[in-house]
């Protein structure tokens, strides 16, 4: 099997819309969350989300190109080109017929696919549909048009699992590139749903916070005061690149991405398993692959929602893989500040260890007020304050809706 590396980074979040913005933003414990700007919450349980800002698609693209993409689409060519541009692709020429994009969106374009429908109904039911319409919803096409602007024409597809969308995408590009299918892969999600339909829809299943009064603290993973999740937006890019061909171009490396975990709850369709048997079997499968001890893991970004099941079951899946003290192993989750960015959460948060790794540094888990009881006191959650240490190893948890569980371990090199 051929090793893969990371030689590329691209970010576009609720705390920074590039790179070093985001990391600054995580560093610094800023909070995201801010009341919904995007549309008249008047009528709405939850007025508050982690919009990006200050983002302006005509910045990136003309006018006429603008509008024949969804959000989710022109946050994913934002990112993609960052993170192309910091791996040196375009300039040291790599062949386009070796080169894949596996980009994950858990939704697509619902802001797309929502104006539509009201726009059909308010016109008598006439049916005088936008000619992209189809095109701006669908969720892979966020892949295909970053194959387009490059001319990469590998591997190319979308993942679609929920909130482990992402990860998913990094598993399947670390296997098509150490098979020797691909040398590089750009893959990562984007979401862009902060709309009526979706916050109004995760409002009618009680899954979103409803801390209008405050929303900067609303997402308070591990907290007893928790009460749901804080809709988030953006997207993150990695190129993941075969380890002799990054070497032999001279590109920088970031990491090694050594080990990946997929499994199934096989439980109920939005609850996490009580006990986190699919997690509990997903780290280990992620720490068999990379042959690494527990015990060698410095740091794990959390999927930690802040939801009330969530964040009790996945506690207690790490306890039973890392042990009531686990000597060296920092927790945080980073949703505290960039709130839920459903299937693009993996690709955001596999930027922050990478970057944990780079800096030698553990963002916080912010808002961690009144720490929940029934969670292990052992557990190190990195409250409030980032913590600089030594950081060699680190893992990242995803869950989504259905019961998907996908975890990757990155590594220094």
């Amino acid at each position: 099997m051929k090793r893969v590396v990371v030689t590329g980074l691209g970010a576009l979040t609720p705390i920074g819309n590039t790179v070093e913005e985001y990391w600054n933003g995580l560093v610094q414990g800023r909070s995201g969350a801010a009341l919904i700007t995007k549309f008249d919450t008047t009528h709405f349980k939850t007025k508050f989300a982690c919009e990006v800002k200050g983002f302006d698609p005509l910045q990136f693209f003309d006018k006429k190109e603008a509008r024949k993409m969804d959000e989710y689409s022109q946050y994913a060519l934002v990112v993609a080109d960052e993170a192309v541009k910091d791996a040196g692709l375009v300039d040291d020429k790599v062949d386009p017929n070796r080169v894949g994009v596996i980009w994950a969106s858990g939704i697509g374009g619902m802001y797309s696919f929502q104006e539509e429908v009201i726009a059909y109904g308010a016109n008598n039911r006439n049916p005088r549909f936008n000619p992209f319409f189809i095109t701006k919803m669908i969720a892979n096409m966020a892949s295909g048009l970053i194959s387009i602007r490059y001319g990469f024409r590998g591997v190319n597809f979308a993942p679609v699992s929920a909130c482990a969308s992402a990860t998913h995408a990094l598993i399947d590009a670390f296997n098509y590139i150490r098979l020797g299918k691909a040398e590089v892969i750009i893959a990562g999600g984007s979401e862009a749903v902060v709309t009526e339909v979706a916050v109004g829809g995760f409002n009618a299943m009680k899954a979103l916070s409803e801390r209008n009064d405050d929303p900067a603290t609303a997402s308070r993973p591990f907290d007893a005061d928790r009460d749901g999740f804080v809709l988030g937006e953006g997207a993150a890019a990695l190129v993941l690149e075969e380890y002799e061909h990054a070497k032999a171009r001279g590109a920088k490396i970031y990491a090694e991405l050594v080990g990946t975990g997929a499994t199934a709850d096989a439980y109920h369709m939005t609850a996490t398993h009580p006990e986190g048997l699919g997690a509990t079997l997903a780290m280990t499968e992620v720490l068999r692959e990379a042959n690494l001890k527990p015990e060698e893991v410095d740091y794990l970004n959390v999927h930690a929602t802040s939801t009330p099941i969530g964040d009790l079951s996945e506690s207690q899946a790490i306890q039973k893989i890392f042990g009531e003290n686990p000597e060296r192993l920092h927790l945080s989750a980073t949703k505290s500040m960039t709130g839920h960015l459903l299937g693009a959460a993996g690709a955001i948060e596999a930027v922050a260890g990478i970057l944990a790794i780079q800096h030698n540094t553990i963002p916080p888990t912010i808002n961690l007020q009144n720490r929940d009881e029934r969670i292990s006191p052992n557990l190190n959650l990195t409250p409030n304050v980032a913590v600089q240490t030594p950081v060699n190893v680190v893992m990242s948890n995803t869950f989504g809706f259905g019961g998907h569980n996908a975890i990757v371990a990155f590594q220094r090199v």
